[in-house]
């Protein structure tokens, strides 16, 4: 078990009121791959995305995403604008050590993000302590 804070993953998720699965068929085309795609009990599609690659840090994992968004077709492209929710959600596993640590997103990426209607969440996983 490490004891050492850590970025984790950076997740994409998204909800409409429409099936998601073209969008992620298009986004599984260029290395963003479906977690998850489902019909909830509200009436909404929900679906969630990460990278293939691993990175090491959310703002190559989250440019990565973005650029596969961007170059959505057309038809693609308008059902993405049609989710009420497209949420970056960054993962860090939290630890004892550094004392500090510390990431940023760029003015770019959280244009991009802006631009994209999209929002950014932060998930901080705490540490497991053994007895």
């Amino acid at each position: 078990m490490s004891r050492s804070t850590r970025y984790r993953n950076t997740d994409l998720e998204v909800t409409s009121p429409s099936d998601l699965q073209l969008l992620a068929d298009a986004l599984t085309a260029q290395g963003v791959l479906q977690l998850a795609v489902v019909s909830g009990d509200d009436g909404e599609w929900h679906a969630t995305f990460e990278t293939e690659t691993v990175f090491s840090e959310p703002e190559t994992n989250i440019v990565a995403m973005l650029d596969a968004i961007e170059s959505l077709p057309s038809p693609i492209r308008a059902m993405w604008n049609e989710c009420s929710k497209r949420e970056f959600n960054v993962g860090y596993d939290c630890g004892l050590e550094p004392p500090s640590f510390t990431q940023a997103l760029s003015e770019s990426t959280l244009g991009r993000i802006a631009a994209l209607g999209a929002t950014l969440r932060l998930t901080l996983y705490a540490v497991e302590l053994s007895e």
